[in-house]
C-alpha cells in the first residue's frame, strides 16, 4: 500500500524526515554570512584606520567569494557534501580566525590583510546551493519543493537582517574581531550539523550520475547553458535592482532633508515585502510553469521601482518599495526552481551557485552604476533606469534543456508512492540548487 505524501504546506515541508534538523543546521551556518561582512569591515577599519584600505580588502574578500562560487559548488557536486563541504568550511573558518588575529592589533600591513581576507573568501562553503540541492532530493513533489524554496529564501532574508544586529551586540562588549571569530564558529557548527544529517546522503557525486542516454554527468551538463540563461539573467537583474534601492533611498532622504532613519524604514519595507511575497508565492497553488511566471515577477519588480521614483513623499515611497519587495523573493525562488529543472545529473549545486553568483555580481554592479547615475541624473530617472534593468530581464527567452523532457519521463515512470497532490504540479522536472535576496553563499 502506498504512503501518501503530505498535502503541500510549509508545515508539511518541515515534517519530512530529517528536514528540520538539516534546515536548522544550514541556517546556523548561513548566519555566518550575515555576520561576517559587518564584523570584518569594522575589524579592518579599526586595524588600519583607513576606510579606503578596509574597502579594498572587503572588495577582495567579496570578489573571491562570489566569482569562485561555481567552482566550489562543482567540488560539492563531484565529491558530495560530506567529502567537499566540511573541509571547505573548516578551511574557511580557519582563515577567518587568521584574519581576526591579524586584525586584532593595529599596524598590520595592508597586503597581509588583503591576502588573508581574499584566501578566506575563496573558501566560502556554498551552504545555500547545497541546502537547496538537499531540498530537491528530499521533496520529489514540485509543490512541496516550491514551498521549501520559498521558506528557505524568507529564512535567509531574516538571517541577513538579524546578522548585523547580532554583530552590533557583540561589538558593544568586545572588539570587532570577535565578530569574525563568531562567524567562524557559526559556519563550523552549522556545516558539521548539515553534513552529518542523513538527508545529505541524497545528492550523489557527479561521477556516479549518468543521464538517460548513459553519458557521464559532465557531458550531460554541456547543453544546459542556454536553459540557465533566463534564471541567471533574472537573478542578476534582481541583484542590480535591490542594490540600487539602498543607494537611491539614501539619495531620496538627502534630497528632501530627511533623517537617516528614513533610509532604515525604506530598506525595512523592501525586506518585509520580500518576506511576505516569498511566503505568498510558496503558498499559492500556481498552475503555470515556473518559466512562464518568472518574467511577470521580474517585470513587476521593475514597474514598482519605476513608480517609486515618482513618490511625492516618504509614505508613498515606502508603499512603492514594499510593492517592489513583494516580487523579489518570488523572482529569486522561481529562478532557483528553473535552475533545478535545467540542471543535468550531478550539476544541482552548481546550477544554484550560478544564480547566487549572478545575484551578488548584479548587486555589486548595481551599486557602482547607480552611484554614478545619482550624481548626473534626476532621482526619478535613476529609479526608472533601475526598474528598466529588471523589465528588460523579463524579455529573456525561456529555453529548456534538451534532456529535461526525457528525464521527466523517466521520473514519471517510477512507481508512485502517493496519491497526486491537490496542487497541480508545473510541467517541469519533478526534482532537483537562494543564496541568497538572497542569492548568497
Amino acid at each position: 500500500m502506498s504512503t501518501p505524501l503530505p498535502r503541500p504546506s510549509y508545515a508539511a515541508v518541515l515534517r519530512v524526515p530529517h528536514a528540520r534538523r538539516t534546515f536548522a543546521a544550514a541556517l546556523v551556518g548561513r548566519l555566518s554570512y550575515g555576520t561576517v561582512s559587518l564584523s570584518l569591515m569594522l575589524a579592518l577599519t579599526r586595524s588600519t584606520g583607513s576606510y579606503a584600505v578596509a574597502g579594498l580588502v572587503m572588495a577582495l574578500f567579496g570578489a573571491t567569494s562570489v566569482f569562485l562560487s561555481p567552482y566550489r559548488a562543482g567540488l560539492v557536486d563531484r565529491h558530495g557534501p560530506r567529502r567537499a563541504l566540511l573541509p571547505m568550511a573548516l578551511l574557511y573558518a580557519a582563515l577567518l580566525c587568521v584574519t581576526a588575529a591579524v586584525c586584532w592589533r593595529p599596524g598590520v600591513p595592508a597586503a597581509v590583510l588583503a591576502v588573508t581576507a581574499a584566501a578566506a573568501g575563496a573558501c566560502t562553503p556554498p551552504l545555500g546551493p547545497s541546502m537547496r540541492a538537499v531540498w530537491a532530493g528530499m521533496l520529489p513533489d514540485r509543490a512541496l519543493l516550491r514551498r521549501a524554496y520559498s521558506l528557505d529564501g524568507v529564512a535567509e532574508e531574516l538571517l541577513f537582517v538579524s546578522g548585523p544586529l547580532l554583530v552590533g551586540v557583540v561589538v558593544g562588549v568586545a572588539p570587532p574581531a570577535v565578530g569574525v571569530l563568531l562567524s567562524a564558529a557559526l559556519v563550523t557548527a552549522g556545516t558539521l550539523g548539515f553534513v552529518t544529517s542523513p538527508a545529505t546522503d541524497g545528492p550523489r557525486p557527479a561521477q556516479a550520475e549518468k543521464d538517460r542516454s548513459g553519458a557521464p554527468a559532465g557531458q550531460a551538463g554541456a547543453g544546459q547553458a542556454g536553459a540557465l540563461l533566463q534564471p541567471v539573467v533574472v537573478a542578476a537583474a534582481v541583484g542590480v535592482s535591490v542594490s540600487a534601492v539602498d543607494l537611491l533611498a539614501v539619495a531620496y532622504a538627502g534630497e528632501r532633508g530627511l533623517g537617516g532613519g528614513t533610509v532604515a524604514w525604506v530598506l525595512a519595507a523592501l525586506s518585509a515585502g520580500s518576506a511576505v511575497g516569498g511566503l505568498l508565492n510558496g503558498a499559492f497553488p500556481w498552475k503555470s510553469a515556473a518559466r512562464s511566471r518568472l518574467p511577470f515577477f521580474v517585470a513587476g519588480l521593475g514597474l514598482c521601482l519605476a513608480a517609486a521614483g515618482l513618490a511625492p513623499g516618504l509614505g508613498t515611497l515606502v508603499l512603492a518599495v514594499t510593492g517592489a519587495g513583494l516580487f523579489v523573493a518570488p523572482a529569486l525562488t522561481t529562478a532557483y526552481l528553473i535552475a533545478d529543472e535545467s540542471a543535468a545529473p550531478g550539476f544541482r549545486v552548481r546550477a544554484g551557485a550560478w544564480c547566487n553568483t549572478a545575484v551578488n555580481a548584479g548587486g555589486s554592479a548595481g551599486a557602482a552604476a547607480v552611484g554614478l547615475l545619482v550624481e548626473r541624473l534626476p532621482l526619478p530617472v535613476c529609479f526608472a533606469v533601475s526598474g528598466a534593468v529588471a523589465a528588460v530581464a523579463a524579455l529573456v527567452p525561456a529555453r529548456r534543456r534538451a534532456a529535461s523532457a526525457g528525464r521527466s519521463a523517466r521520473v514519471s515512470r517510477r512507481p508512485s508512492r502517493s496519491r497526486p497532490s491537490r496542487s497541480r504540479p508545473s510541467r517541469s522536472r519533478p526534482s532537483r540548487s537562494r543564496p541568497s535576496p538572497s542569492g548568497r553563499p
